[in-house]
């Protein structure tokens, strides 16, 4: 723990227990210089994961008033990131991704690297509220000092990933970690948005439980690295074999992508921790190609141009719905379209008119 924070928290023992107009001022005092900027920006380059937990509780934030630090928190850590690998990981619902993302996590660390864990649970359409219960599929990779996992809502946001996951990666990357591993929400859908993000995307599938068939789809194919049949133990290990071939034939319809790069097919059991350092050399495979035909480079030009036109969409969209006349309007226009007075489009339509005036 940095000094600062230890300093703090030496400070608000001493307090007498019987003054209690005291301890609420110390803890208001303390929670100011928590959240100071400054103190953030510090503690996270130094490592510190208290640190960066708070300043990604920061930037994941909807109140107003922590919008200006958070986007200052950003920009400090800007300079010292883009120095790791971003791996994005995606698959069906119990296919295993925890399993295999702890697997490749803990070959990581011993051959010395850090690693940082973004991992997106859905949240409800109901209750808005998400189970976050990553770091307990991952029991070995939370105890270890240079892994940090951070579980996130996906809340309202689209392509398998939380709204603030890019922010995260910033952060994450200052703090010093060499690889950054995004596990999405693992709808199997609508995975774009993970995949503008990441230097590698790998997706992870079953073998015997009608996969195969799901996984033969034009998009996500595309977009996929590599693709992993996991699972691969037991009575599975033949079906494994056979989807792993089935998935070799359905690459070879596709065009080399820009990268220059041919996806695989491997094979892997993250339970018997089988076929996991092969999938890390593929990775390290395909940064080194990259990285010397200039596509790494060129790559994350176009991951930054993609953030900057997802902020502003973002921003016109909350500009949109806290405009005052559009918070007044809105509803009677709703009830409009759903009386069939108006038809949504005119109803659209004239909200627009109504936002730009």
């Amino acid at each position: 723990m940095s000094k600062h924070l230890s300093k703090n928290t030496n400070s608000t023992s001493k307090v007498p227990v019987s003054t209690n107009d005291q301890v609420i001022k110390k803890f208001k005092k303390l929670q100011q210089k928590q959240i100071s900027v400054e103190m953030l920006f510090d503690n996270i380059i130094s490592c510190d994961t208290v640190a960066l937990s708070k300043g990604i509780t920061l930037i994941e934030s909807t109140q107003k008033t922590h919008a200006t630090k958070a986007q200052q928190l950003i920009e400090k850590c800007l300079p010292f990131a883009n120095n790791s690998i971003r791996i994005g990981i995606t698959g069906v619902p119990g296919v295993g991704k925890s399993t295999f993302i702890e697997a490749l996590g803990t070959i990581l660390i011993q051959q010395g690297k850090k690693i940082a864990v973004l991992a997106v649970d859905p949240s409800s359409t109901v209750s808005h509220g998400s189970i976050l219960g990553d770091k307990t599929r991952m029991e070995s990779l939370v105890r270890s000092n240079k892994a940090y996992i951070r579980p996130s809502p996906s809340g309202n946001s689209l392509g398998g990933v939380a709204q603030k996951t890019r922010e995260s990666i910033v952060l994450c990357e200052a703090a010093g970690y060499d690889v950054i591993i995004i596990e999405t929400v693992g709808v199997g859908q609508s995975e774009t948005a993970v995949h503008s993000m990441v230097d590698f995307f790998l997706l992870l599938k079953l073998a015997g439980a009608g996969d195969e068939l799901q996984g033969i789809k034009r998009g996500i194919i595309e977009m996929a690295d590599a693709i992993i049949i996991n699972k691969a133990d037991g009575d599975n290990v033949k079906r494994a074999r056979e989807a792993k071939n089935q998935f070799k034939k359905a690459l070879h319809l596709y065009p080399i992508a820009e990268s220059s790069w041919q996806p695989e097919v491997l094979s892997c059991s993250a339970i018997e921790n089988t076929g996991i350092t092969e999938i890390w050399e593929l990775v390290e495979k395909y940064i080194t190609l990259t990285v010397e035909n200039g596509f790494f480079y060129q790559n994350r030009k176009q991951q930054n141009k993609f953030w900057l036109l997802q902020t502003i969409e973002e921003q016109l969209k909350s500009s949109f719905y806290t405009h005052p006349r559009i918070k007044k309007a809105l509803q009677a226009k709703i009830e409009a379209v759903q009386q069939h007075e108006v038809t949504p489009f005119a109803a659209a339509r004239l909200l627009f008119d109504l936002f730009k005036e």
